[in-house]
């Protein structure tokens, strides 16, 4: 049976005028992390509802593959750009998730 795949929600916070340096943090942290192996991919999400409010999930094959690179020499290095921005308000800056349950909308 294969591990199920996991999800990294990073939250982040930028003052309206720190929007466009935080979206250049994330596409220069995801080219970098371009085939890092077991990451499927990445988004930057903006909170409708919380203004500055911002999360980087990323989606990962495998908790294994995650804390894999988390404990990598490249770690650190690589996710600097975002560490001014993250939002440590509720508690801990990220969370890691995996699918429960889900359903999908079938498409005609």
């Amino acid at each position: 049976m294969s591990s199920p795949r996991v999800r990294v929600l990073v939250y982040a916070e930028a003052p309206e005028d720190s929007h466009g340096d935080l979206a250049e943090a994330y596409h220069h942290i995801s080219r970098e992390l371009s085939g890092t192996p077991g990451l499927l991919g990445n988004e930057l999400l903006r909170s409708l509802t919380q203004p500055g409010g911002f999360v980087v999930m990323s989606e990962w094959d495998s908790l294994e593959s995650f804390r894999t690179w988390e404990e990598g020499t490249r770690h650190r290095q690589t996710t600097a750009p975002l560490r001014s921005f993250q939002d440590t308000s509720r508690g801990p800056s990220f969370g890691l998730y995996t699918v429960a349950a889900a359903y999908q909308e079938e498409r005609s």
